[in-house]
């Protein structure tokens, strides 16, 4: 079990008594210091750093994430995350809500966009339930929720140039109003969309993550990656 930016130690301490062993990865030396006193003799192994740049890897595998996760820095953290997939076994954390809606959004819906299609991509994930600012303190100005993230099996859906479907996605959201037809003009004709039966004049919102694996796979399979 690896818990993300313990804090003072709210779900940490909880934790503790109900494990063998809990890491803890803490940036803030002030809280580092406070945790090592606090489980000097314990069953708490801390590892004071950045999340971000943590090698998750080196803790093993089968790995259980948890942590009410920075604000600030949850995307590129979850993409973090998404990096050392392999490792994980399960991932539940608590991010500001409108976060988690664009995680789990559904195509074709405001909230669906690069976000969703990529975290998607390598996990099922559910919303577990909301948390209202009444439940911190200082109260924050916005309302979080609980999600639980399992990662997809390697054959569920598979880009075969993982780099290629990045871009794909990254470009085809770049200018949301703006059709298929013309944010991928340069990379798909109007043949290769009948070919692959998706709509050019389709936006990037309501297209499936399964869609932009196959468009990729399209590209990939002619070697081109121009994007």
């Amino acid at each position: 079990m690896v818990e993300i930016g313990p804090g003072l130690g709210a779900l940490t301490n909880p934790l503790a008594r109900a494990l063998k062993q809990l890491h803890v990865i803490e940036l803030d030396r002030d809280i580092v210091k406070t945790l090592r006193e606090k489980h000097a003799d314990g069953n708490v192994v801390i590892h004071e750093g950045d999340a971000l740049k943590f090698d998750f890897a080196s803790l093993g595998a089968n790995l259980r994430v948890v942590g009410n996760l920075p604000y600030n820095i949850s995307t590129p953290l979850l993409f973090h995350l998404a990096a050392h997939i392999d490792c994980v076994r399960d991932i539940h954390a608590m991010l500001q809500k409108e976060v988690v809606e664009r995680m789990v959004a559904a195509p074709d819906t405001s909230a669906y966009g690069r976000l969703s299609v990529a975290l998607q991509y390598r996990f099922e994930m559910e919303k577990v339930l909301d948390v209202g600012p009444e439940a911190f303190y200082p109260m924050p100005k916005v309302n979080s929720a609980v999600i639980r993230m399992l990662p997809r099996a390697k054959h569920e859906l598979t880009a075969n140039d993982e780099t290629l479907f990045a871009r794909i996605v990254t470009t085809a959201f770049s200018q949301r109003r703006k059709t298929l037809r013309n944010t991928l003009r340069n990379v798909l004709a109007q043949a290769d969309f009948e070919a692959l039966g998706i709509d050019p004049g389709a936006r990037a919102e309501t297209i499936s993550v399964s869609d932009f694996v196959r468009m990729a796979n399209c590209l990939s399979a002619r070697g081109i990656n121009p994007i």
